[in-house]
């Protein structure tokens, strides 16, 4: 069963997963050691959530946490460049690696709100239970104190969630909306002084 990979603090959420299973098809993207990958940051470890639509439909991409790619990828995704190409005009880090797991690591949940995928077609698990799922995780980080960076239409959905001094908002770091705002609007150093005011550490953008 899915819900078994489930970490066990958010073990209250394993029958609305078990729900999402039933409507699942039998192979999809990621594996299923790695669908909850994003969530196993321990709460007392929460700072930032960056929430994500869902995972690359392509095996060599799909690794857990959202936007991010494994570290022995070659080939790394526009839409994770762009991210990238924001880090360092926003904090001056220059990355070689598409690999966010380091974010991980010191308390930032990259979190798509649809954990699974079919391969080779995004958003095809779109309305199977997920999004209510997600909602369910954030509002649980919510009363944590997290600083939520929401980008595009798919993570703007979930401000009415989140106070407004919790969160930033940009559009989406798609070739298609980069250019529209998402460039420009600093969200890393913006979420490190968020944190700073409510007397955490910053994360240090490195990966």
């Amino acid at each position: 069963m899915l819900s078994q990979y489930l970490p066990k603090h958010w073990g209250h959420l394993s029958k609305k997963v078990d729900l999402i299973e039933e409507r699942l098809p039998k192979e999809f993207l990621p594996a299923k050691e790695l669908v909850f990958r994003a969530l196993k940051v321990q709460n007392s470890q929460v700072k930032v959530v960056i929430i994500g639509q869902d995972p690359y439909p392509a095996e060599s991409h799909a690794c857990g946490i959202a936007f991010s790619v494994p570290s022995d990828c070659v080939k790394i995704p526009p839409t994770l460049k762009n991210i990238l190409k924001e880090l360092s005009d926003d904090l001056g880090i220059e990355s070689i690696s598409g690999d966010l797991g380091k974010w991980s690591e010191q308390g930032v949940v990259l979190l798509n709100s649809i954990l699974t995928v079919s391969k080779g077609e995004s958003l095809s698990h779109a309305n199977l239970g997920w999004e209510d799922f997600t909602s369910c995780v954030v509002e649980d980080y919510v009363e944590l104190g997290a600083i939520f960076i929401l980008w595009g239409k798919g993570a703007s959905k979930y401000e009415a969630l989140i106070p407004q001094n919790q969160r930033i908002s940009s559009p989406h770091p798609s070739p298609l909306s980069a250019y529209r705002g998402f460039f420009g609007s600093k969200p890393f150093s913006r979420a490190n002084t968020m944190l700073k005011i409510s007397g955490r550490d910053p994360i240090d953008w490195k990966v």
